[in-house]
């Protein structure tokens, strides 16, 4: 039996702390997040509130719990988004080629000229600042970087033999690639749907710190941010928990990335 790798150990147990946490913000907190109590305003950590409060008597340790439930969700629907769509292109392109593959790639590369941030920015302009909006502004900017290497892995795939024996014994084109093109592409699409969920994370992070995502007052840790900033020399614990909690989950989203990579690479195994 292989010993767990310290990136998974450590990688693995902050994403269970982060999951454990999100699901708890949906659904109990310790206190009602969008509560307003001007008496307990800007209250250091206690044993009331072990995160201290905020510039409305909010509880801070009830907000980012909520926080993360709706960072979670947010970009888990980034993920699912951008996989299926970038999945389909990168497939369909990758195995039909021709012109059809040139075509769609340079749209593909044109997009991917864009930094993914600033592209959904652009996007949010036209769908809205909202929920749903960041879901598909970061969906359809994280799709390109699936489609091309989604096709780059059929690319090397459409000509092994397992390939050519299925067209030979008569399965169709659509069958081929259902059947056994897209099931071989499941491991680099694991490694790159665990880092895109990061990168969602601290994406949608930025544009509420930038007043383009969930609207106030309900709370995201990106906003939490942001409206910390007035107060950061009188408490300083409003700007340090939500940073924490963003600085700890891309750490384990990284270091599992990693352990994934290490795992389903063959080159990797055997490796320090």
């Amino acid at each position: 039996m292989k010993r767990l790798s310290l990136n998974t150990v450590t990688g693995g147990a902050l994403i269970a702390v982060l999951l454990v946490t999100a699901a708890s913000g949906a659904l109990w907190t310790p206190y009602d997040p969008l509560a307003i109590s001007f008496r307990a305003k800007l209250g250091a950590p206690n044993l009331a509130h072990w995160l201290g409060t905020d510039e409305f008597g909010r509880d801070v340790l009830s907000r980012i719990m909520a926080g993360a439930a709706t960072s979670v969700w947010i970009s888990l629907l980034t993920v699912t988004v951008a996989v299926v769509l970038g999945t389909a292109i990168g497939v369909f392109s990758g195995y039909v080629r021709g012109w059809v593959d040139r075509i769609v790639m340079a749209f593909n590369d044109a997009l991917l000229a864009f930094p993914g941030i600033l592209l959904a920015l652009g996007l949010l302009a036209v769908v809205g600042a909202n929920k749903y909006g960041i879901i598909v502004a970061l969906g359809l900017a994280y799709a390109p970087s699936v489609a091309r290497i989604m096709r780059g892995t059929v690319l090397s795939l459409r000509e092994q033999e397992f390939i050519a024996s299925s067209r030979v014994i008569g399965n169709s084109e659509g069958y081929t690639m259902l059947r056994h093109v897209l099931p071989n592409c499941l491991a680099p699409l694991t490694v790159l749907a665990t880092s895109m969920f990061g990168w969602a994370l601290l994406a949608e992070s930025a544009l509420s710190f930038l007043g383009l995502g969930v609207p106030p007052p309900a709370p995201t840790w990106g906003n939490m941010l942001a409206s910390s900033r007035p107060y950061i020399g009188q408490a300083v614990w409003l700007g340090i928990f939500p940073g924490l909690c963003i600085s700890m989950t891309l750490l384990g989203i990284n270091l599992l990335g990693d352990a994934i990579r290490d795992r389903l690479d063959p080159r990797m195994r055997g490796t320090a």
